[in-house]
């Protein structure tokens, strides 16, 4: 389930060309299971219509305190009480004083005042307007009333000025109203050491092995953990995955020997580590500096060895370190897994089957089993990958708590 599910979200929409953004904000909303009730200013108007808004967020996009000629009122007291976070994207610079001064001329700015939820504004405008002292003061008078600043980002600008202006990418607002409403910070503190996706071993400057692991485990892993209030690293393999939280330190690596070397060097300060990478067990021997011509019939290449970083790790391991270790197996899963659990000296190992229907690599979706060092097992059923990080969330902590 997303942790936007079920919250009800007021997005305020105002009069500047970044207004079309709103409208993948709001789809992104109603995909992630949030209620979305979306109020207008007068000026927005001018940028996207109702109508567009209205129909993703499925309600009337409002803008006025009376709706209709039968006088039925929009309560802006209500509005503000309905609401588990106000979201103000894109904010200009004149909603901005507005909000800062208390000036109430429209909906949007009484919805405003009357809220009782958390208020968000990702500011949007040229970079001279931005900078300017009289903004910059009423951003920080709006963050000293208790508001949420979503900072505007680095791009060019409608004018063709290129600074720091452009409202936040809606991928962004939803990474920050996800951090908001996730769990309590339960990890605050703790630094989490994590590894993700596949490695590649080079044959010669052209070519490689590889594995076809896409790396959504390891990083929905990642986010779930940031979310939860850790400081955590990200030793990633080269994948097309991509992380909206700026929190999350990712270092990229592509061998096995260069994840071993980073995860080695990142491991004495860590407090959890989970290896979820599907590193190469075996490299080439001696890898060509030239590409190697199709010549011979048959080709043979020497293959050693790599690091075994869970059991290197694992011989390494302090009393304070929690380790997490994956296993995908596609006979005598268990058996296998369990061998791992003890010879790599993990506290916790997460099995899943290539026999699963849905679960392993290139999947959005992953059936495991947990084990722990105990021999106590936990099954679940099949998930997104999401929801499956926040399984493993919830064990890692009761572990902790154990």
């Amino acid at each position: 389930m997303s942790i936007l599910q079920n919250k009800k979200i007021i997005v305020g929409v105002t009069g500047s060309i970044a207004a079309y953004k709103s409208a993948l904000l709001v789809r992104l909303l109603i995909k992630a299971g949030a209620e979305v009730q979306v109020i207008m200013t007068k000026a927005a108007q001018s940028f996207i219509t109702p109508l567009t808004l209205a129909t993703l967020s499925k309600r009337p996009a409002l803008s006025e305190f009376v709706q209709n000629e039968a006088g039925e009122w929009n309560n802006h007291v209500d509005l503000g009480l309905w609401a588990d976070a106000v979201v103000v994207a894109p904010a200009t610079a004149h909603t901005l004083s507005k909000c800062a001064t208390g000036l109430c001329d429209d909906l949007l700015t009484a919805v405003y005042l009357s809220a009782r939820c958390p208020v968000f504004f990702a500011p949007a405008m040229d970079l001279d307007m931005y900078q300017h002292g009289s903004t910059q003061k009423n951003l920080e008078t709006l963050q000293a009333f208790g508001n949420h600043l979503i900072q505007a980002e680095h791009g060019e600008l409608a004018s063709g000025l290129v600074g720091t202006g452009r409202m936040a990418e809606p991928e962004h607002i939803i990474t920050a109203l996800e951090k908001h409403f996730s769990v309590q910070p339960v990890l605050k503190a703790k630094k989490v050491l994590i590894t993700a996706g596949p490695t590649q071993e080079p044959i010669d400057p052209v070519r490689y092995i590889s594995n076809h692991s896409t790396g959504k485990m390891g990083y929905s892993i990642a986010q779930a953990f940031a979310f939860a209030g850790a400081d955590v690293t990200l030793v990633s393999g080269p994948t097309n995955q991509t992380l909206d939280d700026s929190s999350i330190n990712v270092i990229k690596v592509k061998s096995a020997q260069e994840m071993y070397e980073a995860t080695a060097g990142q491991f004495p300060a860590a407090d959890i580590i989970i290896l979820s990478a599907a590193v190469a067990d075996y490299t080439p021997a001696q890898p060509a500096d030239r590409k190697i011509k199709k010549k011979e019939t048959h080709f043979s290449i020497e293959l050693t060895k790599t690091v075994d970083i869970a059991a290197t790790l694992g011989r390494q391991k302090k009393s304070h370190q929690l380790m997490v270790g994956f296993a995908l197996e596609t006979d005598n899963e268990f058996e296998n897994a369990l061998g791992k659990l003890a010879s790599k000296n993990l506290d916790l190992i997460v099995l899943n089957s290539l026999n699963d229907k849905g679960a392993g690599f290139a999947y959005d979706t992953n059936k495991i089993t947990v084990i722990e060092s105990d021999a106590t097992v936990h099954q679940f059923e099949l998930k997104s990958k999401n929801e499956v990080a926040q399984d493993i969330l919830a064990l890692v902590v009761s572990k902790l708590l154990s």
